[in-house]
């Protein structure tokens, strides 16, 4: 499936006709590239070979707390896991899950689950704060763990989670969502290892949310349970300017937060933003809960990413006042401009966790991606000057 979608975007990338030496007049040069770029041509990409698994794990999920929960099971439902079990302390909760998937059975408890043998991982999105102390459990239970972001929010839970993740060599993975779950944002990828932009040597990522407040828990507005916001929906950014730049190491240069609309709980954060840097690359992050009414979507998330050779820019959920739908990428470079329609991409994500689980590799991601981007998130967190709302 990848190696397909990866010659079609290399044999793409060398389809287009150079300029050649006897054309090479500066009025010809700039007036014809003035209007091919003004007209980028458009490739709506065909759905990808979906292959049937290969591998299966039976799994159960502890932990309902956040909506993403479903697609984190149904991810790894088509990835060839079995649901087999699922707990949760919150009788309205678990109804609607059990309902929604009804072959799963409903445990007595959680340790009903750690217990069970057949069961080779558990999924969670429970409340923030109880993530991490939860995987812990989990993995010294022999399973792996797979958790809705933020999976940690403290520097202590991070050393914990770690030095048990180490000793007990299970896999701790943190989806994040936004990459893993996006369409648009797996074709960027395959993109830029075709070479299609060159180094990439910056991302410029932002990530708005819509609050709907009355639907929030009160766990939502607490920082000590949901992270903070550069913790929490931050995160998502730190594992992509990682994984765009290809960086193994960063550092947080600068952070802020603010509560500028969110008079109601003085602690929160509805406005945060951040600069991160690698050896090579650099990365700005900004992330609000602004998003106004009038969109059509939860929020207008876009990721720019700068090449030595050309960039590409995502608008992952809406192209406001243009193209229907989501999951739209733009790419510009030396020889074209072309626009991606990338919602028949397929998402690769579940597949790869089940085979990592019975073969105990890191193709999903590594281990230390996941811990780096969480700690970035965390520090930059930690670091943060207010500017507003104290």
């Amino acid at each position: 499936m990848k190696t397909n979608r990866r010659s079609f975007i290399q044999q793409s990338l060398a389809s287009a006709a150079g300029i050649t030496a006897a054309g090479m007049l500066p009025g010809d040069i700039f007036g014809r590239d003035l209007h091919k770029t003004s007209h980028p041509e458009e490739i709506i990409l065909k759905p990808g070979k979906i292959t049937t698994p290969k591998e299966s794990i039976k799994f159960a999920v502890i932990g309902l707390n956040h909506s993403h929960i479903t697609g984190m099971t149904s991810a790894l439902i088509a990835g060839g896991g079995e649901l087999v079990a699922v707990y949760a302390k919150e009788p309205d909760l678990l109804q609607g899950f059990a309902k929604r998937y009804p072959k799963a059975r409903v445990a007595n408890n959680e340790e009903e689950i750690l217990a069970d043998n057949s069961i080779q991982l558990v999924a969670s999105a429970s409340i923030p704060v109880e993530r991490a102390p939860l995987g812990v459990r989990v993995m010294l239970a022999g399973k792996d763990f797979m958790v809705d972001k933020p999976g940690i929010v403290t520097f202590s839970q991070l050393k914990e989670v770690k030095k048990v993740q180490k000793k007990t060599g299970r896999i701790f993975s943190i989806m994040y969502s936004e990459r893993f779950g996006n369409p648009a944002s797996v074709q960027a990828g395959d993109l830029i290892q075709a070479g299609a932009i060159g180094k990439v040597v910056q991302t410029i990522g932002m990530g708005p949310h819509r609050m709907n407040p009355k639907t929030r828990p009160e766990w939502f507005f607490d920082p000590a349970k949901a992270g903070g916001v550069l913790c929490d929906i931050g995160s998502h950014q730190c594992d992509q300017f990682l994984y765009y730049t290809g960086s193994k190491e960063a550092v947080v240069a600068q952070s802020q937060i603010g509560n500028f609309n969110t008079k109601d709980y003085p602690a929160y954060q509805d406005f945060g933003d951040m600069v991160v840097r690698s050896p090579h690359a650099t990365g700005y992050i900004r992330i609000d809960w602004f998003t106004p009414d009038g969109l059509a979507t939860w929020g207008d998330g876009r990721i720019f990413i700068l090449g030595t050779e050309g960039y590409i820019e995502m608008r992952k959920y809406i192209d406001i006042a243009g193209r229907r739908g989501g999951n739209h990428l733009f790419l510009v470079n030396h020889k074209e401009t072309k626009y991606y329609d990338c919602s028949a991409v397929p998402m690769p994500y579940g597949q790869q966790l089940v085979y990592d689980v019975v073969n105990r590799t890191e193709t999903t991601m590594t281990q230390a991606h996941c811990f780096l981007a969480t700690e970035l998130a965390l520090t930059a967190q930690k670091k943060a000057a207010w500017i507003t709302g104290r």
